[in-house]
C-alpha cells in the first residue's frame, strides 16, 4: 500500500504500525473514527482490512490533505473532518474510536516546527478532555483503542475509569527486553465489566538490535510504502 507524507516535518513511525496491528486483533466493524489521523496510515490500513465506515479528524489542514489523498490513491472511502477534536460537534456515534495522539510532556523543550509540535505535545489534546469527548461519541459497548506514553499509565487508567470506559487489555511496548516501556497500547470499552488483562510485553528489537519476529510480522502485514512529497 502506497501513501504520501511530507518530505520534512511530521512522519508516521513504528508506533502507528504496532497500534494498527494491536487494533486488528479486535476485528473492527461498524463506524470507526481516527482521532489525530495525521496522514491516515492507521485508519487507511484498517479500512483496507476490515468492513468499516471510516471517519478521520485532524486539526491540521495539511494532514487532512495528505490523508484524503492517501485514501483516494488506494481507492478507499473516508469521511474527513478538519478541526480540533475537543470541539467536534457532529451528532454521530462510533463503534470504534482509535488514536495515536500527541502525548509528550509539554514542559520539555518543544519543536518549533508547527506540524511536529501539534503531532507530539499533549497540550494540543489534553488527556482529560480527550477521554471525556471519546465517551460522548462512543456507542454503548463501543471500543476506544489507543497508544500513549507508558509513564502516564496511572493518569490514563484513572481517567478511563472515571468516564466508565473500562480498560480491558493493556500491552506495554519495550524497545528491548531489558529496557523500560516507553509506550502502552490500551483497548478500553464503554460500560464494560471485564477484568483488565495485562498482555505479554511487545519487544521490538532483539539483543542484536534486529526487529523481533512479532515486529517484523506487523510491518509485513501493514505492507506500507511511503512516498515523500509536498503539497
Amino acid at each position: 500500500m502506497y501513501l504520501y507524507q511530507p518530505s520534512s516535518g511530521y512522519a508516521y513511525n513504528s508506533d502507528s504500525i504496532f497500534l494498527y496491528d494491536f487494533i486488528s486483533q479486535f476485528n473492527p466493524r461498524g463506524r470507526l473514527l481516527d482521532v489525530g489521523c495525521g496522514v491516515g496510515v492507521i485508519s487507511l490500513l484498517l479500512t483496507r482490512d476490515f468492513p468499516i465506515e471510516t471517519h478521520i479528524i485532524d486539526k491540521q489542514e495539511l494532514m487532512i490533505k495528505y490523508a484524503k489523498h492517501n485514501f483516494s490513491l488506494n481507492k478507499l472511502d473516508v469521511t474527513a473532518y478538519l478541526g480540533d477534536f475537543q470541539e467536534f460537534q457532529e451528532n454521530i456515534k462510533y463503534d470504534f474510536i482509535i488514536s495515536n495522539p500527541p502525548f509528550y510532556d509539554s514542559n520539555v523543550i518543544q519543536s518549533k516546527n508547527k506540524h511536529l509540535n501539534i503531532a507530539r505535545y499533549a497540550h494540543h489534546l489534553p488527556i482529560d478532555s480527550f477521554i471525556k469527548k471519546v465517551k460522548r461519541l462512543l456507542r454503548p459497548r463501543g471500543y476506544f483503542i489507543f497508544c500513549y506514553d507508558a509513564k502516564q499509565i496511572d493518569k490514563l487508567l484513572y481517567r478511563l475509569r472515571e468516564e466508565k470506559i473500562n480498560p480491558e487489555q493493556i500491552r506495554f511496548v519495550h524497545s528491548k527486553i531489558d529496557r523500560e516501556a516507553k509506550l502502552v497500547m490500551i483497548s478500553a470499552r464503554l460500560n464494560s465489566k471485564s477484568l483488565t488483562k495485562i498482555l505479554p510485553p511487545f519487544i521490538v528489537f532483539n539483543e542484536k538490535s534486529v526487529y523481533n519476529k512479532e515486529a517484523r510480522k506487523a510491518f509485513e502485514k501493514a505492507g506500507t510504502q511511503s512516498i515523500k512529497g509536498d503539497y
